[in-house]
């Protein structure tokens, strides 16, 4: 099986893999390649913060043509995954191959599927991109086709928990992700300065409270398959509720100065069900005052478009002025695609993580909240 990921979150899903109990374990760009049988499949759906999609693959061939593609595709018994009556999709990728377009690969795959039904039959399955009994991944790279059954569905940043969100919300794997490469313990408290909808603190209380994330969607793909066990699927379910936390002893905080993304972001909490484990507090977090500096902030700020570049660099000044002024003995995370602005922070950061926000080219910067001096700070941990 393999496991699709963002860049910079492939050494940690292969921790989260081997935890759930996949073995062979071999990571590559975005993905992560692994074994495990359905049980494995199954709790990788229902615990991998990091994944976006698990796929089992069923062929890999040289495809240098459409015709050696469809032919190829025509050569598989489609029949032990779908019958007439049934529905299917195709998700196709292509990179470094003499076909480019994803869309024109997905159609000759399907077209190739759907005749060979017709041919044997009289009949053939119908597409369904919503809710198919068989969604199929192409991935053709260098002119080899690789064929998955797509186990998922749905992408697995849909956690089924926002119904609301702000402007520029996070995908909600990347905000786990942050949140795991912030190095946070899940037992301290945690601080978003500009939380609009919540992700990151709604991401940040579903892992201390130990609430798998795929506990709240309606559906995987693999409940459509020919080989479904729902008594397996149901024991795992019950064994995830039965290890969720009643509660938490710390403070998890998010602020923003929208009253309405507020709302939103309260509504977002309370469909996850951490609503009672999240301060929200709706106001700019310039007026806020810690209760307690020593915490963990993760943040993602505004990048740009509708800000001025002025009033941007202010934004990002007030962010380092009120990081230095009242965090102090805290870390700080900011994620930003804006280096210019980053600049205007004023404070230097201790390591840069190179991550994407969607198809921007974004940095997570560390920065390290000393009492004092950074010298006087080590010498007083001695």
């Amino acid at each position: 099986m393999l496991a699709k990921t963002s860049f910079g979150f492939e050494d940690m899903l292969m921790k989260e893999l081997s935890s759930l109990g996949a073995s062979s374990l071999k990571k590559g760009t975005r993905v992560v390649h692994f074994e495990g049988d359905q049980s494995v499949m199954y709790k990788a759906n229902l615990y991998s913060r990091l994944a976006l999609r698990i796929l089992k693959p069923i062929v890999s061939f040289p495809a240098a043509t459409e015709q050696q593609l469809y032919d190829e595709v025509k050569k598989i018994d489609w029949s032990q995954y779908l019958s007439v009556k049934d529905t299917l999709a195709i998700d196709a990728v292509t990179s470094y191959s003499n076909m480019t377009h994803s869309l024109y690969i997905s159609l000759k795959t399907k077209d190739a599927i759907v005749d060979q039904f017709r041919e044997k039959t009289g009949e053939r399955p119908s597409v369904d991109l919503r809710f198919p009994k068989m969604r199929l991944n192409v991935h053709l790279h260098e002119n080899i086709a690789s064929l998955s059954l797509d186990s998922s569905g749905d992408s697995l940043h849909k956690r089924g928990y926002r119904s609301q969100q702000g402007e520029a919300p996070l995908n909600e794997t990347l905000a786990a992700g942050m949140i795991m490469l912030s190095g946070w313990d899940a037992k301290s408290p945690f601080l978003d300065i500009m939380c609009g909808s919540g992700t990151l603190v709604i991401e940040a209380a579903m892992m201390a409270r130990n609430i798998a994330p795929g506990i709240f969607r309606n559906e995987f793909g693999f409940e459509r398959w020919n080989d479904y066990d729902d008594v397996l699927w149901r024991s795992l379910l019950d064994e995830a509720k039965k290890a969720e936390l009643p509660s938490l002893s710390f403070t998890i905080t998010g602020i923003d100065r929208s009253q309405m993304v507020i709302r939103y972001a309260r509504e977002n909490a309370n469909a996850a069900g951490v609503l009672r484990d999240i301060q929200f507090n709706a106001m700019p977090f310039e007026d806020y005052t810690p209760a307690e500096t020593a915490q963990t902030i993760v943040t993602n700020p505004p990048y740009g478009g509708r800000i001025t570049d002025d009033d941007l660099f202010q934004l990002y000044k007030s962010i380092g002025d009120q990081l230095k002024s009242k965090y102090a003995g805290s870390t700080a995370w900011v994620l930003t695609a804006n280096r210019e602005a980053a600049k205007n922070i004023g404070l230097h950061p201790s390591a840069k993580i190179q991550l994407y926000n969607g198809a921007l080219e974004c940095r997570m910067m560390k920065f390290e909240l000393y009492r004092g001096s950074k010298k006087a700070s080590k010498q007083e941990e001695k």
